[in-house]
């Protein structure tokens, strides 16, 4: 698998725990170069300096991806330190539950920011050099309610059913430029996500849910490794998983 991740350039936002900690650290030891986006500057120059220690090739820089001037830095200075983007992983994302009723307006807000905004903007971002470059990979983060809408959860599904159209009209579109695409839609895996549940009641049942059958962040990592690692002709545009175990 690493003959076609060894020696790439890859971006990733919400570096800092959970999916895209789980998938640095596994490219990484595919051979590739990954640039860490989050805003926990320490965290993610901790992550970085571990890996650069084991003998990779890695660069931590500080962004909050709901601010486009900081996205488009993260981006450039993957550029202008490593000479080109290969890469670009969408990761960072939010989950605050809660019913509609109980207006979490502030949440919502955030998570469209988070969620969506975050998203095209990294897009903006690497997608000039990849068209420039006539090659490149764009993955966006999706959801199991991105197929799906459940009580409670109306919001966040809205915005993840947002990255898979998104990602469908960027695919369409990228086809001049060689550009491939791919929306990872996870089912249950085990990450902070659900710390950003502010309803006690509700982040109670669904951590004990989770806890019961979540899968390892490993596994998304290893689904992107599989989209980055195929060759050049094959775009795989969706990979939808779930635990075993995950009824819906």
């Amino acid at each position: 698998m690493s003959d076609n991740i060894e020696g790439k350039v890859i971006v990733i936002t919400g570096a800092s725990s959970g999916l895209g900690e789980a998938t640095a650290r596994h490219l990484a030891e595919q051979g590739a170069t990954v640039v860490l986006g989050a805003r926990r500057a320490e965290r993610i120059d901790t992550i970085a300096k571990e890996l650069t220690d084991q003998g990779h090739k890695a660069l931590a820089v500080t962004t909050d991806v709901t601010r486009r001037d900081q996205v488009a830095a993260l981006v450039d200075k993957a550029v202008e330190t490593f000479g080109r983007i290969d890469v670009m992983l969408n990761n960072a994302g939010l989950m605050p539950l809660a019913p509609l009723e109980r207006l979490k307006i502030d949440e919502w807000d955030r998570m469209v920011d988070v969620n969506v905004k975050g998203v095209l903007y990294g897009i903006a971002a690497a997608l000039p050099h990849m068209k420039r470059q006539k090659s490149g990979h764009i993955i966006n983060v999706s959801s199991v309610y991105g197929h799906k809408v459940a009580p409670g959860a109306a919001v966040y599904c809205g915005t993840k059913h947002a990255v898979r159209a998104i990602s469908e009209g960027l695919r369409q579109e990228v086809k001049p430029y060689d550009i491939r695409t791919t929306v990872i839609s996870p089912g249950a895996v085990a990450t902070e996500l659900l710390d950003h549940i502010s309803e006690e009641d509700i982040a109670k049942g669904v951590r004990e849910h989770v806890a019961e059958i979540a899968v390892p962040a490993l596994s998304f990592a290893r689904m992107v490794a599989f989209a980055v690692s195929q060759p050049a002709e094959v775009d795989v545009n969706e990979i939808l998983f779930r635990p075993t175990s995950q009824p819906v």
